[in-house]
């Protein structure tokens, strides 16, 4: 036991400096998350301008499946990631080990089980997710490919972060980011070269993801925690539930985005068809520029993903003054990066837009009032995930899902289906800002309530 202590004690999460800490996990966390959103703005941007309007159209209807993915990695990645790190800082390496074990193990058997099913019922969802008539076999032509790559993109994705939680965020970093370089090799080469169109892209995709998946699987070999054992991968269900525990917020803030998705695809389907823009229009900007938000919500939550170990290391150690001071300074760099977004959304909509391919004057109209009123509050919209992450990695669950839900679910959703009653399609936009602001007031009361708490308790 003693020995134990001793290795807490002499752990740099437990004596490094806050600041410099932060920089070597999040720095990592942030390029991959960048890289990683690479693969769907890459496919985006050559698919624009290969297939134009109605290929954007069909990459915004198939990216609720994507995000389906991401949910799943991050319930088991984000949950044994977090697991591992706070009995880490107990001192009982055997169960963080095998917690380890469990969340790859699940990440394996959920990666193909959800392959299946949307290879199955591939044409129902896209329907449900919002295709019209005139983008529908494009969605089936790039989706039906980039469903086989499920189970590597779910392993790899998950997989880097218990890479992170052991201490190795650049390694993390490489394996995201090569497969995300090499599908923006591929995407010209197939899309062009092979003249494969928007197959092209989805294959592209899917060979690096592969890459990724096989570089998370040889460092696993190596785990530096200890040696793998056939043991660590036996299914508990005491185990799974503590890691679904902790990486429910995760996935259910990206079940809440797909949620979001569906209802947004179908509301401007429905709304766009009485306006001046028609059906596609809508659907092609929405998808344009949910693939840029993508980049600036990737920084934030690599910040906030980056200092999951400090978190979870120190509550789990009751070392609660460099939990809040952690906390405080991620706050800053959120903050900063929020800033620069809105900054950019607000000044450069139609030079941002531009780079996924031309359109009419109508089409850029609406893409700039769309990123001007929807994006309003975007200066602010880091805190929600920062604080979302900030409690499941001190092992309140329950707490970092109600921040994950709350502008999803219960603000956004409600607001999306009711405003546009009133406003018609403009109603959309409006929505946004609205539920932004309403989930940032929510997470300061929470947080602030918390850090009281714990300093009470120092």
């Amino acid at each position: 036991m003693k020995t134990n202590i001793t290795k807490r004690e002499n752990n740099p999460l437990a004596t490094g400096e806050i600041g410099k800490l932060i920089l070597k996990f999040a720095v990592p966390a942030v390029i991959s998350g960048l890289v990683s959103a690479l693969y769907n703005i890459v496919d985006q941007i050559f698919i624009g301008r290969s297939v134009g309007l109605l290929g954007n159209g069909a990459t915004n209807v198939a990216f609720p499946i994507v995000t389906f993915s991401l949910a799943l990695a991050l319930l088991l990645g984000v949950g044994s990631a977090s697991n591992f790190s706070l009995e880490s800082g107990r001192g009982d390496r055997e169960k963080a080990m095998h917690i380890a074990g469990n969340g790859l193990a699940a990440l394996v058997i959920s990666g193909i089980a959800l392959c299946i099913l949307v290879v199955t019922f591939l044409q129902p969802f896209l329907h449900l997710f919002g295709a019209t008539e005139d983008n529908l076999s494009y969605a089936l032509s790039y989706t039906g490919i980039t469903a086989i790559g499920i189970p590597f993109f779910i392993f790899g994705t998950g997989g880097s972060h218990l890479i992170r939680a052991d201490g190795s965020p650049k390694y993390s970093m490489v394996s995201i980011a090569s497969g995300a370089v090499l599908n923006c090799f591929l995407d010209p080469l197939f899309i062009f070269g092979f003249d494969m169109g928007i197959r092209g892209a989805a294959l592209a995709t899917i060979v690096g993801q592969i890459l990724s998946a096989v570089l998370v699987f040889s460092y696993l070999l190596r785990f530096k925690a200890r040696k793998f054992c056939r043991k660590d991968f036996r299914l508990q269900t005491v185990l799974l539930r503590q890691i679904t525990s902790l990486g429910a917020a995760a996935c259910f803030n990206q079940l809440a985005m797909a949620a979001v998705q569906i209802v947004l695809n179908n509301t401007l389907r429905s709304y766009g068809a009485q306006s001046v823009y028609g059906s596609d229009i809508p659907l092609a900007c929405v998808g344009v520029i949910s693939k840029v938000n993508v980049i600036y919500i990737s920084i934030v939550v690599g910040i906030s993903q980056g200092c999951q170990p400090i978190f979870g290391f120190n509550y789990g150690s009751k070392n609660y003054n460099r939990v809040k001071e952690t906390y405080k300074k991620a706050l800053v760099a959120v903050l900063f990066i929020s800033a620069v977004a809105f900054l950019c959304f607000q000044l450069f909509p139609r030079q941002i837009v531009s780079i996924f391919g031309s359109g009419s004057e109508i089409y850029y109209q609406f893409s700039e009032r769309y990123f001007r009123i929807y994006m309003m509050m975007v200066i602010f919209c880091g805190i929600q995930p920062l604080t979302s992450n900030f409690f499941s990695s001190i092992g309140k669950a329950k707490m970092g899902i109600i921040m994950a839900l709350t502008r999803q679910i219960v603000f956004l959703i409600p607001l999306i289906l009711l405003l546009p009653c009133v406003f018609g399609i403009d109603g959309v936009m409006y929505a946004g800002p609205i539920a932004d602001g309403a989930a940032v007031i929510l997470a300061v009361c929470f947080v602030w309530r918390e850090m009281k708490r714990m300093g009470n308790s120092v």
